[in-house]
């Protein structure tokens, strides 16, 4: 093994889970969420020598947000599907249910605002930051987060929510 590789190995482990929970609240598929979470990693890992001393997670989220973006600008056809993925952690009906809610009202979002939703809240980063990831003015990202969390209040308080997502 390569000098630092050990140090990438350790990093793509501790790194990938959220990677791929990012990319699945962006692109609601979680085999494309795999996909782009693993590009990611393989992009990060090119230039590891450079970046394994600088903040190596916000490279590879960057690279995520980045790739995700530029395959909404170049769509491939893609089939959607009406199955998501199983995933055994506790009571499966709820899950469906709260997963397939949460979709629905994130599909109301396009995808420049989904991806500054998810940058801005799950991330919890600056707007500034968000606005240098996507390459947007950060008053883009400030109108952008109001009118797609006024869509998803619209979206949220118009559907039945499922149990333990009321207020």
């Amino acid at each position: 093994m390569a000098r630092g590789d050990a140090e990438f190995v350790e990093f793509a482990r501790a790194a990938s889970g959220r990677l791929v929970h990012a990319a699945f609240l962006m692109t609601g598929d979680h085999h494309q969420a795999e996909d782009a979470a693993q590009t990611a990693l393989v992009r990060t890992y090119a230039s590891w020598a450079r970046i394994r001393d600088n903040d190596a997670y916000g490279y590879a989220r960057r690279i995520l947000v980045n790739h995700l973006v530029d395959g909404w600008r170049r769509p491939i056809r893609e089939y959607p599907r009406d199955d998501v993925p199983e995933q055994r952690r506790g009571d499966v009906a709820d899950e469906v249910v709260t997963r397939r809610w949460l979709l629905a009202i994130l599909g109301t979002l396009s995808p420049r605002e989904r991806a500054i939703v998810v940058l801005r809240y799950y991330f919890d980063l600056p707007e500034s930051q968000v606005a240098r990831e996507l390459d947007v003015s950060v008053g883009t990202v400030k109108s952008t987060s109001s009118r797609a969390l006024e869509k998803l209040r619209i979206a949220g308080a118009g559907a039945p929510q499922p149990e333990g997502t009321r207020r």
